[in-house]
């Protein structure tokens, strides 16, 4: 597996080559998508729901197989890898979801902790069956989310925004060199949505991650994106750096008859919130139509 670090000055981190998903005769989830993702670029897949853009994100991490085309990813071909090579793919691969795929009744440590649970061998029943190296690993993940203060609170307790953040950390917990962001803000209001996205933007900085985050908002694509790359029917129908594009050119994506859900107060470049500022580190005590 070529990792982030080997990618830096060589293949790109993903490359998808004349990609067709055909669900049935008459439904296609990607038509004959090319495109190449340069490593650490931040790209926003823009579209409706149904156009593509969760199909496209499992592809990446092999949870979908195209019926045609090739699909790299850091140096991978991903149709041609099976059992341990999947494996091994995923965790240089981490996924956001839109549900956040948290478990309520345990912390947000021992959420995070579940990242590393690819990598440990056994099962895992409580927070003091993970290895102590293992929860320092997540202690300072939650504190990059600036959720050290949060670390043993139940995460069925903290709002939507924060889950997300503990989400984030599970993933970073990983040491991914791909991020996958599948609507990540989509049930979040404004705040929370532009403190999540400024948690994202920050360590794919510092980390140097290819981050490929769906969104359907305009707004928020513009203001977080350094690429945005336009989805309808499976197709690429806009591929442009984000600064050069203006909202009406990242409408057309949408057609000519469609509006987006863009809530009007989200701004275009969001102000950093007092929970983006991280927290003195704590020492642990005891069907088949997709949908984009």
């Amino acid at each position: 597996m070529t990792t982030q670090r080997e990618t830096e000055h060589g293949q790109p981190a993903i490359v998808f080559s004349h990609v067709t998903k055909r669900f049935t005769e008459t439904v296609l989830g990607l038509d004959n998508v090319t495109l190449t993702v340069p490593t650490s670029q931040r790209v926003v897949l823009l579209g409706l729901s149904g156009s593509g853009k969760s199909t496209m994100l499992r592809h990446v991490n092999g949870l979908q197989r195209p019926t045609s085309g090739t699909i790299e990813v850091l140096g991978r071909d991903v149709g041609s890898v099976t059992g341990r090579g999947v494996r091994d793919l995923r965790r240089h691969v981490g996924f956001i979801f839109q549900n956040f795929h948290l478990v309520g009744s345990i912390t947000a440590l021992e959420n995070v902790c579940t990242g590393l649970l690819g990598s440990l061998r056994g099962p895992r029943l409580g927070l003091w069956m993970y290895p102590k190296s293992c929860r320092r690993q997540a202690l300072v993940q939650l504190d990059r989310v600036g959720l050290a203060d949060r670390a043993f609170q139940r995460t069925d307790t903290l709002s939507g925004g924060q889950q997300q953040r503990v989400a984030i950390a599970r993933a970073l917990i990983q040491q991914p060199s791909v991020l996958l962001a599948d609507e990540p803000v989509a049930s979040l209001d404004p705040e929370s949505s532009a403190q999540v996205l400024d948690v994202i933007t920050k360590i794919s900085a510092e980390d140097h991650l290819t981050v490929l985050c769906s969104l359907h908002q305009v707004e928020l694509a513009l203001g977080f994106a350094e690429r945005v790359i336009g989805l309808r029917h499976g197709r690429v129908v806009l591929d442009e750096v984000a600064n050069k594009i203006s909202r009406a050119q990242a409408m057309t994506v949408y057609g000519p008859n469609a509006v987006p859900d863009v809530p009007p107060d989200v701004t275009r470049n969001p102000t950093p919130t007092p929970a983006m500022t991280p927290t003195p580190t704590m020492t642990p005590t005891p069907t088949a139509t997709p949908v984009g």
